[in-house]
């Protein structure tokens, strides 16, 4: 089986949404729902560059209007999920995208006071998304007195020659001097972003890189393997990586788990003791509430969204859709999760992490076993070398982790399987 199949950040993926017909009201979608611990979430779709490896949702070279015509939508939004859920209380909160800090420090406050209409935010762990380029003092200084507790950066390679192999031209100085801002405004949590499987990255310079990071002592470090997915700007690259990512896997987890970090996940490291200040990454879990026109929202029963896509025209119209948008209150794009796929999910998000599937957890909320729910499918994991199975836990070996990429996809419903198949990349 081949390793790298797909990152599986969330299920199922966006790509298996659909409109939504009759369109549901927020408040239909939000009833029955637990309202007393939500996750916030706030999406930027603006970028000084574009990476040659990103499908994110995001524009480059947004004039000042448009950054303000959004902030404008996000608080008409705001106000609508206001309206339609009954007093929603929220445990943490993130600014992703994009890249929140394309804001100029203004923008952020104006930012950070739309997110302060809910109840919790200023006293709940917040985490945010930066760049080197725009990872400037006076951004910085706002999210810090906002209550920012996390940042990540995305550094990707310490070496510039890597840097533009993965078509992001950025300097090491530039970085360094970006993470010398962050770690002198305090921020109790500092997350690196490093890649593997660049074009010409050997173990030697990813081992560099590595040592680079480290010299930090960032709490957390994210290794992502090398993606080349189509209309990015790397999409039309035809090579197979995948020895070469299993290699540079292995020996950035061996190097870190011997400077003393620990394993999340397949993707996370953390120095023990240290914890993401309660933001590290639940943004898969049920009951987020997401703004702006590249995020989801998350109920146990329904996932929706606004329309998707990668390629910049498309990304370009849905923005200039949503900023005019006046009617917040209903959901328009998503995917109706039944039983079957809220035991999926639930199986998904916990064997992907190192901790493994919480069986007794598992039983309490749907009744069943995982091990019966999924027989077939973690026998063959099983087969392979992959699974440890106890009373109280179904977790993967190291091995497993390595094969995560592999393991997520395999587990996809057919359902889920089929709507990705038919989706039009646009």
């Amino acid at each position: 089986m081949k390793p790298y199949q797909g990152y599986v950040y969330a299920y199922p993926h966006k790509t298996a949404y659909r409109p939504l017909h009759p369109s549901p009201p927020l408040r239909d979608v939000w009833a029955d729902e637990p309202l007393d611990s939500l996750f916030l979430y706030l999406h930027v779709p603006f970028c000084e560059m574009r990476c040659g490896f990103c499908n994110l949702f995001t524009r480059t070279g947004a004039p000042e209007e448009l950054t303000g015509a959004y902030l404008d939508a996000l608080d008409r939004q705001a106000t609508a999920v206001l309206d339609a859920l009954d007093d929603p209380a929220f445990a943490t909160a993130a600014f992703g995208g994009g890249t929140p800090t394309y804001f100029t420090a203004r923008e952020l406050e104006r930012l950070c006071d739309i997110a302060g209409r809910f109840k919790g935010f200023g006293s709940v762990p917040l985490g945010v998304e930066t760049s080197p380029a725009t990872a400037t003092t006076d951004r910085l200084a706002v999210l810090a007195e906002r209550g920012t507790t996390r940042v990540s950066i995305g550094v990707q390679s310490f070496l510039d020659e890597e840097a533009r192999a993965a078509v992001r031209p950025q300097k090491r100085a530039e970085v360094e001097a970006a993470l010398d801002r962050i770690r002198a405004v305090g921020f109790p949590t500092l997350n690196i972003d490093l890649i593997y499987g660049i074009d010409g990255q050997t173990p030697a310079t990813w081992l560099h890189s590595l040592n680079a990071a480290l010299a930090w002592r960032p709490e957390e470090i994210y290794l992502y393997p090398l993606y080349v997915r189509p209309l990015t700007g790397l999409g039309r690259r035809a090579k197979d990586w995948d020895d070469q990512r299993l290699t540079l896997y292995r020996i950035g987890r061996d190097h870190l788990l011997a400077e003393g970090y620990e394993q999340v996940s397949m993707r996370m490291f953390r120095r023990p003791g240290d914890t993401a200040n309660g933001t590290e990454y639940c943004c898969q879990t049920d009951g987020m509430v997401g703004l702006g026109c590249g995020a989801r929202s998350y109920t146990s029963r329904l996932h929706y969204s606004f329309e998707y896509a990668v390629g910049a025209g498309q990304v370009r119209s849905i923005i200039d859709s949503y900023v005019k948008e006046t009617d917040f209150t209903t959901a328009r794009v998503g995917f109706a999760l039944d039983g079957d796929e809220q035991r999926r999910r639930h199986l998904l998000q916990s064997l992907l992490q190192a901790a493994g599937v919480d069986r007794a957890a598992y039983r309490a909320r749907f009744d069943t076993d995982p091990v019966d729910d999924f027989a077939a499918d973690l026998a063959a994991f099983g087969d392979r070398g992959w699974l440890d199975t106890s009373d109280s836990t179904v977790r993967l070996t190291p091995e497993g982790l390595a094969y995560s990429d592999a393991i997520g996809p395999a587990l996809f419903s057919s359902r889920v399987q089929g709507l990705m198949d038919s989706y039009e990349a646009r």
